[in-house]
């Protein structure tokens, strides 16, 4: 795996690929700068090493030219948490944009237009590509978060550059941290996996099965093992057309030898809404009129020690309703747990959406390992696919 630590920039012109796919307000100001704040190793390695960085990304999935989805509003940010001055160009690819490419100093960051305000971009479209690949001497993908797309920037115009391509760090982190997961990790490796719908995880719980020792199944998917195996779940969410798979998926993992483990008990309520009447039921013993909205207090203790006796630790998807904070418990007390365990010497990658959200929430995203910055890209990775932003790099 060819990463920018294996090459010199001095007198050179990186092409990098971020994903600074980042919030504004409606003022357009950033209100979250994680993904700029990962970016930073691979950019100030570049220019330290004497090269210059021409950066290029999405925002948003604008339709042509619309100013709120321009980079132009990022720009001091990008300059507050590099440290360093960005010049900015309107466009990314055409004469003015080649021009100031060509200009560009040692040790200077050019930030380019968004990318997306050209279909090209999306259509993978490879004269778009060599346009873009005119702009530098050496190709860098550091956008995890967009490396499931065969787009123009991510995957196409690696082309150009058949000796001079590489991995940023960010790119390199989140490579090293599934694959620590998915084939060299420490035994006993443990997933857990939440969310409303077995549907949504089904291929990547079929994927795991092989790779890992013990199962959590948590959130809404719960219900649809426990009813398939003749449980009451009551009003709770419920796939009826995928008990069957749900079954299959147990006796899969029985035959090889993977610790399935299902909520004991929940937090049931009478209504989906935080003021709801709240009571402590058996999972598989919920009344008629409630749902199963977080996982309960046997629950937590039986997850708190799987956790705590496994040495690699994937979490993607939480137990419960978190955004309601009557059904943030069993989610709050699995990143305890978690973050009890890598402080143990356990390796811990949070990835997905949801998982993300609450680990920056509730202030786990110190503890743990690794918190992954691409939703899509981790879930086809742990899938078992090649992503084709990869792919491009490696081949």
């Amino acid at each position: 795996m060819k990463t920018i630590d294996d090459i010199n920039f001095k007198n050179k012109k990186a092409l990098v690929r971020v994903d600074f796919n980042v919030p504004l307000n409606d003022n357009f100001e950033v209100t979250d700068g994680t993904r700029i704040i990962s970016a930073k190793p691979t950019i100030i390695k570049i220019l330290e090493d004497g090269g210059s960085c021409i950066l290029m990304s999405h925002l948003g999935r604008p339709k042509g030219v619309q100013d709120q989805f321009s980079l132009k509003h990022i720009v001091d940010k990008v300059e507050e948490i590099i440290g360093v001055e960005v010049k900015f160009v309107n466009n990314c690819v055409g004469e003015e944009v080649e021009a100031v490419a060509t200009n560009l100093q040692p040790g200077q960051i050019l930030l380019l237009e968004n990318l997306r305000f050209h279909d090209e971009e999306k259509q993978g479209d490879e004269a778009f590509a060599k346009q873009l690949a005119k702009l530098g001497d050496i190709y860098v993908n550091d956008a995890f978060g967009t490396a499931h797309r065969a787009h123009a920037s991510t995957t196409v115009v690696a082309k150009f550059f058949p000796e001079y391509k590489c991995f940023g760090k960010l790119l390199a982190k989140e490579i090293e941290s599934i694959d620590k997961v998915m084939t060299s990790g420490e035994k006993p490796v443990l997933a857990v996996l939440g969310g409303a719908k077995v549907s949504s995880k089904i291929t990547i719980i079929e994927n795991i099965l092989d790779k890992v020792d013990h199962l959590i199944i948590g959130g809404g998917m719960t219900f649809t093992f426990i009813k398939a195996q003749g449980g009451n779940i009551g009003d709770s969410i419920c796939e009826d057309d995928k008990m069957e798979l749900a079954l299959d998926i147990l006796k899969q993992a029985k035959s090889k030898n993977v610790q399935i483990h299902l909520p004991a008990d929940v937090i049931a309520a009478d209504a989906f809404s935080n003021d709801a009447l709240t009571q402590i039921v058996d999972a598989n013993k919920i009344p008629h009129g409630w749902q199963g909205l977080d996982c309960g207090p046997k629950s937590i203790v039986l997850f708190d020690e799987i956790v705590n006796q496994c040495k690699t630790i994937l979490w993607n998807g939480p137990l419960g309703v978190f955004e309601m904070e009557s059904f943030a418990s069993g989610t709050i007390a699995l990143g305890d747990s978690i973050a009890k365990a890598t402080k143990n010497g356990a390796f811990s990658l949070v990835g997905g959406g949801d998982s993300v959200a609450a680990v920056k929430q509730f202030g786990f995203e110190d503890k743990v390992s690794y918190v992954s910055t691409g939703g899509g890209a981790m879930l086809e990775s742990l899938e078992g696919k090649t992503l084709p932003g990869i792919a491009a790099i490696i081949n």
